[in-house]
């Protein structure tokens, strides 16, 4: 009998592109819809003088849905969408890049260690001038602003459309800091995706692995796949938070040093000051990780070439 133990790993050349791209949007999508909220709220927590306006997570969205109602916690998510695209490049950078290191490695953890940094550099690449504008975007409060820029509002007191925020938003980083203002923050971005998807990728495989050892034999897969990925997703970002409020500040304050930035955040808070934001970093990342992982574990089993299908268990 097959010892379900051995979790299989479902690799690049197994899939049917087409599926595994038209089905991986539509997921991304619909996770991106669940966990912005958190995501906004992580960043206003991160860019907050000590306890200013928000004392935690839980005070962030009850405050932000009283005073701007649900479309206050989705401030800047049209833009937030165009990083769909970072998001199927990251995902094809890292099948490729196992793919290739495979060539030279046998080693799970070596290949999703070397896979997943190079995917979030690609990814970054794009992302941070879509990041940058949508996080001012966030950083808009009823009547007033958190970050450095301040979109136009109408006399009447009502803000303008969407498109038209992004615009300001866009034309004052242009005035303020030139092209490069859209890529402030890169060098910190890819100190705190980098070693985040590097250390993401090993730890779910390692805790999955785990898990294998410690469950019956004839416990699915899924179930252990879904408990890893959030259990990697925490691990990594305790890891990670600090240089995460480092990149925030430089992007959303305007700062050109990620050094002094440090320095500075350590001397106003104290060590707790890294941890700001953490929770939502966290509640974000459990159920969101939970249905990546099935969803994309599921997408590459749905996405399997037809006469791969019934070859073997997956």
């Amino acid at each position: 009998m097959e010892d379900k133990r051995n979790i299989p790993i479902i690799e690049w050349e197994h899939l049917d592109k087409k599926k595994f791209y038209v089905f991986g949007l539509a997921m991304t999508m619909m996770i991106r819809i669940s966990v912005y909220p958190f995501a906004l709220i992580r960043t206003r927590l991160q860019i907050q003088k000590g306890k200013s306006l928000y004392q935690g997570t839980f005070d962030a969205f009850v405050k932000i849905l009283r005073t701007d109602g649900v479309l206050g916690l989705y401030r800047g998510f049209l833009v937030n969408t165009l990083t769909l695209v970072s998001g199927q490049c990251y995902v094809t950078t890292y099948e490729l890049t196992r793919r290739f290191v495979s060539k030279y490695s046998q080693s799970n953890t070596v290949k999703s260690l070397v896979a997943g940094s190079s995917a979030s550099l690609v990814a970054q690449s794009i992302t941070v001038p879509i990041d940058v504008v949508s996080q001012h975007l966030m950083m808009q409060r009823k009547g007033e602003t958190m970050g450095r820029f301040q979109v136009y509002r109408c006399t009447e007191g009502r803000g303008i459309v969407a498109f038209g925020q992004t615009k300001y938003i866009i034309q004052q980083i242009l005035r303020a800091d030139g092209v490069r203002g859209f890529y402030r923050g890169y060098v910190a971005s890819l100190l705190t995706y980098i070693p985040n998807s590097a250390l993401w990728w090993p730890f779910y495989h390692f805790y999955a692995e785990q898990l294998s050892h410690i469950c019956p034999k004839d416990c699915p897969h899924i179930i252990f796949q879904a408990i890893s990925g959030p259990l990697a997703a925490a691990t990594a970002s305790v890891i990670t938070n600090p240089m995460d409020i480092v990149r925030a500040r430089v992007q959303v304050e305007g700062k050109s040093s990620i050094i002094l930035t440090f320095k500075q955040l350590l001397a106003e808070e104290g060590p707790w000051g890294f941890m700001k934001g953490l929770s939502a970093r966290i509640i974000a990342a459990t159920p969101s990780t939970m249905v990546v992982v099935i969803g994309y574990e599921s997408l590459k089993k749905f996405s399997l070439r037809p006469e791969l299908v019934d070859s073997g268990h997956w």
